[in-house]
């Protein structure tokens, strides 16, 4: 199967920052030839003609399974909207409104340019989630939340040490290297608030063992910081990971906003990868994580959105956008470039997923995931700079094409394999009867 995208700007995104007026030619999901005219027949054509080619964004850190609970738990600090709001729907969820959750937010990513994410679930029915993304077309590493260590959790999420383990090492033994090679599995216990140190040594071996993504939080919030310190002995977040061997080029720990210059020195002495979500870190009022520092000091921070109970969009542009005016804000006005801010969306996400020499560029031999960013809308224009273009005024609704392993997953604006209404109205009525069932009300 052969596709030319032809005629638009194609960010390579590649280590000169190249920039091309002309095609990418796709032969069996694989970038073939970039180029400013490229010859041949094609089995098909896209005209991107007055739009930006880019690599697909990757989003770091995601939990799909939380699509359904959006508009359900606004306006509370972290843990009060953990045990007062996530937790219980998270408890209530049955397959088929995992279901119903991943089709929404993966047809939500889709639409507004995502084609990689990194998620963590909830602690049951992952199968569902791995069945329903392999479905959609979208590239996943996907982990199944692991808590055996948290009292003020509904039963449903309590789980003993060794039945989460050996879930998680199973759903990695069905699913890794699946659909193609488009999905992979983690490890992804929760945070250190709710897993014993048992489960953490034994991830950590795991991991090592493996070659296996972990996917956690850390360092989110002053309350879970003050949480872990009490139940380590006095450690923060970052020395406790470390002290239980999980400080590694595969930990993946999400937000990392409140790390002194100590923590930062152990995130880059350990190369851990930090997945930055500003939009949750504002509306959780969290905080503003100190990205600029961490990024000087050669750590890799790469961007995701969260889940769709604290943030509430999926909209991987509005998360570059809030990153770079945070810093500017924090520090100074170009402390975090908009160029910085797409690299840290395609090439940061490909580090940090392990996947840098399949995705997070447009170079020949890679894999085909690409997107077309319409640029004659009024809102993009002048335009004179691309990168500021689409980190200051672009939105996930510009998004004209998103092509995964070289296939068109979303057409001229519409999702292709999906009908966008359906998904919604579906979603409605599963939230419904979820929310019922948890006892939250909006």
């Amino acid at each position: 199967m052969t596709l030319l995208i032809r005629g638009g700007l194609v960010l390579t995104m590649n280590d000169r920052f190249d920039t091309i007026e002309g095609d990418v030619s796709i032969t069996d999901g694989r970038i073939a030839a970039v180029g400013p005219a490229i010859a041949g027949k094609h089995d098909r054509t896209i005209d991107a003609r007055g739009g930006y080619i880019l690599p697909g964004f990757i989003q770091t850190h995601i939990h799909l399974c939380q699509t359904l609970f959006r508009g359900y738990a606004d306006d509370l600090p972290l843990m009060d909207w953990l045990r007062r709001r996530v937790w219980p729907m998270e408890a209530a969820h049955t397959p088929a409104s995992l279901r119903a959750a991943t089709r929404l937010a993966t047809t939500e990513l889709l639409s507004s340019g995502t084609t990689a994410v990194l998620t963590m679930e909830t602690v049951h029915d992952t199968d569902v989630v791995f069945e329903t993304v392999a479905e959609s077309g979208l590239r996943a590493t996907i982990g199944k939340c692991m808590m055996d260590s948290a009292a003020d959790v509904p039963a449903r999420l309590q789980e003993e040490t060794r039945a989460s383990i050996d879930e998680s090492v199973s759903l990695r033994r069905r699913w890794d290297g699946a659909a193609n090679g488009r999905l992979h599995a983690a490890f992804a216990p929760r945070f250190a608030v709710s897993c014993s140190r048992a489960l953490l040594e034994a991830v950590a071996n795991l991991s090592d063992e493996q070659h296996a993504l972990v996917h956690t939080h850390a360092s989110e919030s002053r309350e879970e910081i003050a949480i872990v310190k009490q139940l380590s002995g006095g450690l923060t977040n970052l020395e406790y990971l470390a002290s239980v061997h999980l400080a590694s080029p595969h930990l993946c720990a999400a937000h990392c906003v409140w790390v002194d210059d100590h923590e930062q020195g152990l995130l880059a002495e350990h190369d851990v990868k930090v997945l930055h979500c500003p939009g949750s870190n504002l509306k959780l009022g969290s905080g503003v994580a100190p990205v600029p520092e961490m990024r000087a000091r050669g750590i890799t921070v790469s961007l995701g959105a969260d889940g769709g109970a604290c943030n509430n969009r999926l909209d991987m542009f509005e998360e570059m956008r809030l990153a770079a005016v945070l810093q500017a804000m924090r520090v100074h006005p170009g402390a975090l470039p908009a160029r910085d801010v797409v690299w840290m969306a395609t090439r940061a996400g490909a580090r940090t997923l392990g996947l840098e020499q399949d995705i997070g560029s447009i170079e020949v031999g890679k894999r085909a995931d690409l997107i077309v960013v319409d640029r004659d809308r009024p809102h993009l224009a002048p335009g004179p700079d691309p990168y500021s273009t689409i980190v200051y005024a672009a939105r996930g609704s510009d998004v004209r094409s998103t092509i995964v392993d070289g296939e068109v997953l979303v057409d001229e604006f519409a999702p292709v394999r999906v009908d966008r209404a359906e998904v919604a109205i579906a979603a409605r009525a599963a939230a419904h009867a979820l929310a019922s069932r948890a006892g939250v009300r909006a």
